[in-house]
């Protein structure tokens, strides 16, 4: 019981009842549409959660999972020990930063300049062909991106054979050192089309009277990048970044696995865990090692994200994600 300013005492635990009651039959309709897809992820995010266990155990197919002997932590120290994990953890965290910094910094750089077009045809224009490139499979890009490289009829070795003034075939399939710029540049042509848009629909919620203050009081158009528009994006800018450091032991398995073609010379630059996982679990090999690799990367993933979060909680509250 609570005592009121009016004097009189009201069961707050009854009231609490019933507001969720009546905010469950106000809801019932949506509630009910979304049964589905709760069901769903419970069944396929949710029970298969119990198989990993599979990563303590030496995992036996015709004993099952619960019947397999235990080997604790054997597995993860295979994979910490062996001569794969720094060549597979340098190409995962490098890519995994350099992505996060220039995926941001490329989509701000674009959505500024989409801001200032004049022209709404052209914005239209602008942003279509941005986006499309992430709608297409990997599949297709590795094709494309095959075309472009074929060292035989590719398009970039019959434009640098045109410049040369004779035939150039550049192996770009049998050199690991190309394929750290080759990827970055696939990666940020397929993806910065959609985080330029989120950016530009934040930038056309800024109020224009900012900008006409800051323009009333001499400030250049990188002061008002500076002073207005960075700070405007700083909420869907740590955002990013909190999403982005929780991916950073994770990776693209299509444009790692198959824009490169899985071919084993460019192993070097373009392995990394979701990859290695991937290829281990095809050879057959022991499966609780693979389930340690995927889990070891699961956790650390959360970890990553936790951590980031608190330390943007700490710094604007305002701006982090829970």
């Amino acid at each position: 019981m609570r005592k009121t300013e009016s004097g009189t005492y009201t069961n707050k635990s009854i009231k609490r009842k019933t507001f969720n009651k009546t905010a469950f039959e106000d809801n019932f309709e949506l509630l009910l549409l979304a049964l589905p897809g709760i069901i769903l992820t419970f069944i396929f995010c949710y029970l298969p959660m119990g198989g990993i266990i599979i990563a303590f155990k030496n995992f036996n197919p015709n004993l099952g999972i619960l019947a397999s002997k235990w080997v604790g932590f054997d597995n993860f120290k295979f994979f910490f020990t062996s001569n794969d994990f720094f060549r597979i953890m340098r190409n995962t965290l490098g890519y995994s930063i350099t992505f996060l910094f220039l995926d941001n910094v490329v989509a701000i750089a674009l959505a500024i300049m989409l801001y200032n077009v004049q022209k709404r045809a052209a914005i239209k224009y602008y942003q279509t062909t941005m986006i499309l490139p992430n709608f297409m499979s990997m599949v297709l890009v590795a094709y494309v991106v095959y075309a472009i490289l074929n060292p035989t009829s590719g398009i970039l070795n019959s434009i640098l054979s045109l410049f040369a003034g004779e035939k150039v075939s550049i192996q770009w399939y049998g050199k690991p050192g190309y394929w750290p710029f080759i990827l970055t540049i696939v990666q940020i042509w397929k993806s910065v089309g959609m985080k330029t848009i989120i950016y530009y629909a934040a930038l056309m919620g800024i109020d224009e009277a900012l900008f006409e203050a800051a323009r009333i009081d001499g400030a250049t158009q990188k002061d008002e990048i500076r002073y207005i528009i960075i700070p405007e994006l700083g909420s869907i800018i740590c955002i990013y970044l909190i999403m982005g450091v929780g991916g950073l032991v994770g990776g693209d398995f299509g444009l790692f696995y198959q824009v490169p073609m899985n071919i084993g010379v460019l192993y070097p630059t373009t392995d990394i865990i979701s990859t290695y996982v991937f290829r281990a679990l095809q050879d057959g090999t022991n499966m609780g090692r693979t389930a340690a690799v995927g889990l070891f990367q699961s956790v650390t993933g959360t970890i990553l994200v936790i951590i980031s979060n608190a330390v943007v909680k700490k710094i604007d509250p305002d701006k982090s994600m829970f």
